[in-house]
């Protein structure tokens, strides 16, 4: 178990606190917002200064009016109705960010006297405003962070087997985890357009742990018989690790292979674990976020977690 400093151990009280938070949403998204809120509350209690920092989208280090937090912070304050609280300008909007530059930095470290992690879906980066400010602040991690690690930590430490992971959605570097996480997996079904990257490479997995499904011809959604293929693992399953929609469930012509999926998933007695920018609009679209144990707001940060079982965030915590 990963023994990180939480926010209940720090000394908060009447201090200006760097908060980085999971802002990289389209404001019709509010599920991250939401996960700030207990932070939030307790920081309001203890009459914090709560000052949230984060990013939008990828500016490149230039100003783009489109990546502006405004929206966001209009989005913040309907949530968190009644607690006080700024919002920095998008991070990434300067290169010190992304570039993990000590000088931007330390001039973010200057605008608060502590520092706290909540932004769990962003802490498999190695930027200035997660690895570099731990080093300058006294720093905890958020409380919906140590949710995150306990929970998802379950699919490691003595997990109910077999342990099954749906793999899917539209980017292709989910398909790097893929071997780390072979290490923790019983079975891997792979959907979503990643059948299709790997096809067009010419990259063949020859593993009985691997389950590729095929595709329709439009690529847009996986096939009836990948569907009863999947279901019949996810019913064998004892833990299950979902990140990715099997096609373009925005579209109902093909949102067949994702309702059967995601539901059969829902409908499973395993630990079920979900996570991921278009898992949780999926999940929500189809009204199933109750029937699942635990859902995260990270999905490349989740799969990095679970294969490596720590993130560069987390590590900058520990030390």
């Amino acid at each position: 178990m990963i023994n990180l400093p939480k926010l209940t151990d720090l000394d908060v009280s009447n201090k200006k606190v760097l908060v980085r938070a999971d802002l990289d949403i389209d404001v019709t998204e509010t599920y991250r917002l939401e996960a700030l809120l207990p932070t939030l509350k307790y920081l309001s209690s203890k009459s914090s200064k709560i000052i949230l920092i984060g990013h939008r989208g990828r500016p490149d280090g230039k100003v783009v009016e489109e990546f502006k937090m405004k929206p966001v912070e209009n989005e913040l304050r309907k949530i968190a109705s009644g607690i006080p609280f700024e919002i920095l300008e998008n991070l990434r909007l300067d290169p010190g960010e992304e570039a993990n530059d000590l000088e931007y930095a330390k001039n973010l470290a200057l605008l608060g006297d502590v520092y706290v992690n909540e932004a769990f879906g962003n802490s498999h980066r190695d930027h200035a405003s997660i690895v570099g400010l731990p080093k300058l602040l006294p720093h905890a991690a958020g409380l919906r962070f140590v949710e995150e690690v306990n929970n998802l930590s379950k699919v490691f430490d003595n997990p109910k087997r077999p342990v099954l992971f749906i793999v899917g959605g539209v980017k292709k570097d989910k398909l790097d985890y893929i071997d780390n996480i072979k290490s923790i997996a019983d079975k891997i079904l792979v959907g979503g357009r990643l059948p299709a990257y790997l096809q067009d490479t010419g990259y063949l997995i020859l593993d009985t742990k691997i389950i590729i499904a095929n595709l329709l011809p439009d690529k847009e959604d996986i096939t009836i018989n990948s569907m009863i293929k999947f279901e019949e693992e996810i019913a064998k399953a004892g833990t299950i690790v979902l990140t990715g929609p099997m096609g373009k469930y925005e579209d109902p012509g093909h949102r067949q292979g994702t309702v059967r999926i995601f539901k059969a998933t829902a409908n499973s007695k395993a630990l079920k674990i979900a996570g991921g920018g278009d898992t949780e609009l999926a999940i929500s679209l189809l009204e199933l976020r109750g029937q699942f144990d635990w859902i995260s707001v990270g999905g490349g940060a989740m799969l990095e977690f679970l294969a490596k079982r720590t993130l560069p965030g987390i590590e900058a915590l520990l030390h």
